[in-house]
């Protein structure tokens, strides 16, 4: 599996990243979207100049942690671009842990055959599909994102999805839309994410956001659409 699962970070506890559980975070190398707004721009590449994370040595750690972690989350990067993720998700459950994943939804299949190993989702839907690939730099990004939001809802796991919002990539009107777009197609759990410049590759990104005054323009609007709505400060997938 080591050379199927290239994990370059890992955070051993958090309480943010998998709602209500406290967690590990292991973070996979690799994806192939160049989202503008993106804080771990590192983990873009598929390979890294700093040897990865054993598998050994994370499995080592989650021993010692059992009973006290709950549960164990896969993000990055892209995590369902790794092949060895069936693997270690089943691994991680054997280990009597919860397991989660962050995804953009950037592989549909290949989330859909990891979504039977998988407790929650983090799923990031960035924008009404017309508005990805300004985000992605990927033609056709929206659409996939979609198909997997799609596949998480009829999966009845538990999810939750995210957007990250800046006032160049984001209006008012449109967050607004995609909420209603979001809620319209079943989900219960959203949440938004202000734009966070630390990492931000992109100056003319990071120099100014004015994400705050859009979040507070929405947040009653918004809000009442879903069974649980927060406000996430300082992230960005």
């Amino acid at each position: 599996m080591e050379a199927q699962l290239t994990i370059t970070g890992f955070i051993p506890f958090t309480t943010t990243d998998y709602p209500g559980c406290l967690a590990a975070v292991l973070f996979t190398q690799g994806c192939p979207w160049a989202c503008r707004y993106c804080h771990n721009p590192h983990l873009r590449p598929s390979q890294q100049a700093s040897p990865p994370i054993g598998w050994e040595s994370v499995t080592r750690f989650l021993a010692g942690r059992t009973g006290l972690l709950d549960g164990v989350v896969f993000s990055g990067g892209e995590p369902t671009l790794q092949r060895g993720i069936s693997d270690a998700l089943r691994e991680i459950r054997a280990m009597r842990f919860k397991t989660g994943l962050h995804t953009a939804g950037i592989y549909p299949e290949r989330l859909a055959s990891v979504l039977p190993l998988l407790d929650w989702v983090g799923l990031d839907i960035k924008s009404l599909p017309a508005g990805y690939a300004g985000i992605t730099g990927t033609q056709g990004s929206g659409a996939r994102a979609f198909r997997s939001l799609r596949l998480v809802l009829d999966s009845g796991i538990a999810h939750e999805v995210r957007t990250t919002v800046h006032a160049q990539l984001t209006t008012v009107g449109e967050l607004i839309a995609l909420a209603h777009t979001l809620a319209d197609a079943g989900v219960r759990h959203y949440a938004l994410q202000a734009f966070r410049p630390q990492g931000c590759i992109d100056p003319s990104l990071a120099a100014d956001d004015g994400a705050q005054p859009i979040v507070e323009a929405v947040h009653e609007r918004i809000a009442p659409l879903f069974e649980t709505f927060r406000i996430q400060a300082g992230a960005a997938d």
